[in-house]
């Protein structure tokens, strides 16, 4: 342990989710059937220690030589010819990096060459700058003025399109934020929000509670909670999977039912997001947690590994040697497979 950091689980790996693994060009992932992934940037106003894209949003750095996703017109019309030769694909989330960096007239042009599509029906757009800088939705009324003449482009042709922001914790909710989310209501642009369950942050229900709240008062829409992905540096951060389960169960009944999130988890090695209570076998013991994503990838398991200091001593001095890991993780598989054949 150096600091504040806790050593990385031994499966973890740089591209968890296996996102390159499912793109076909550049900066487009297409995993799932009828939606892709649109990373039309590499930069964000803010880079999150627990980025799931961590591979290739911001610099280099000294330990990780990253993928370069910036902007580049050439690559966004691969990605844009792509989709149009998927006629599966309906949905589209605009990410990166961050929508928030990207300008006026290129939160248009993407938004319309994807909506001039037939079969795309959906768009969002991701940024984490409505929960760390709201002041840009009341400062920077171009910025609102081309997601606003998109959404209403889309409406006009009975497509959806809509913004997805990350709130943490329900401090991030001040007066200025709900000043800009009241200016996007106004304009009748939909919200959701996508938090990431963090120890020590909001890993408590009356915590989660109040953030569950707090974006309802200022017309967000609580989505996703997210089991913290396997990144690396960050297992201080990462709780186990358990402690989701624990939560949800609090926030449930707490609100209203559409206003409540569905706790996640996103499977390492691309089987998508699924219900953290979806798992074919959890072993708590030794923190392996075994799903099956049959829409996705019929007929494969994928694993999510609990923090190790989540864990006894004895099973963190198992992890340590890779004979005793694979033992526990065929034992998970097997009780997976044998349970698996019973529905």
């Amino acid at each position: 342990m150096g600091g504040s950091l806790l050593e990385d689980h031994p499966c973890l790996n740089l591209d968890s989710l296996n996102e390159q693994g499912d793109s076909p060009t550049v900066g487009l992932t297409h995993r799932y059937q009828d939606k892709a992934l649109f990373l039309a940037t590499d930069t964000c106003p803010v880079y999150c220690r627990f980025c799931t894209r961590s591979y290739a949003v911001g610099s280099d750095t000294e330990q990780v030589a990253k993928v370069a996703f910036r902007v580049n017109y050439d690559r966004w019309r691969a990605a844009f010819a792509y989709v149009t030769s998927r006629e599966e694909i309906e949905d589209i989330v605009v990410s990166g990096g961050d929508a928030y960096n990207l300008r006026p007239s290129q939160i248009e042009a993407i938004g319309r060459t994807l909506l001039e599509i037939p079969h795309v029906r959906r768009i969002r757009f991701a940024t984490k700058g409505l929960a760390i800088m709201p002041q840009k939705i009341l400062s920077d009324p171009a910025w609102v003025d081309a997601v606003t003449t998109v959404s209403e482009y889309a409406r006009s042709q009975h497509k959806d399109v809509a913004i997805h922001t990350h709130f943490n914790h329900p401090a991030e909710a001040t007066w200025i934020t709900a000043r800009a989310l009241g200016e996007l209501h106004e304009r009748g642009i939909v919200v959701r929000n996508q938090a990431v369950l963090q120890r020590g942050v909001n890993d408590d229900p009356l915590t989660m509670i109040r953030l569950v709240r707090r974006l309802g008062y200022i017309n967000v829409h609580p989505y996703y909670v997210y089991a913290c992905d396997m990144v690396n540096g960050v297992e201080d951060l990462r709780t186990n999977l358990s402690t989701a389960l624990r939560i949800e169960k609090y926030v449930r009944g707490s609100t209203a039912g559409f206003n409540t999130p569905t706790f996640v988890c996103d499977l390492p090695g691309g089987g998508g997001k699924r219900d953290a209570h979806s798992y074919e076998y959890y072993n708590q013991d030794t923190g392996i947690a075994v799903y099956a994503a049959p829409s996705v990838r019929n007929g494969e398991f994928f694993l999510y590994f609990d923090p190790l200091h989540s864990l006894s001593k004895d099973v963190r001095d198992r992890w340590k040697h890779p004979q005793e890991r694979d033992i526990m993780i065929d034992e998970a598989l097997a009780e997976a497979a044998a349970r698996s054949s019973d529905l």
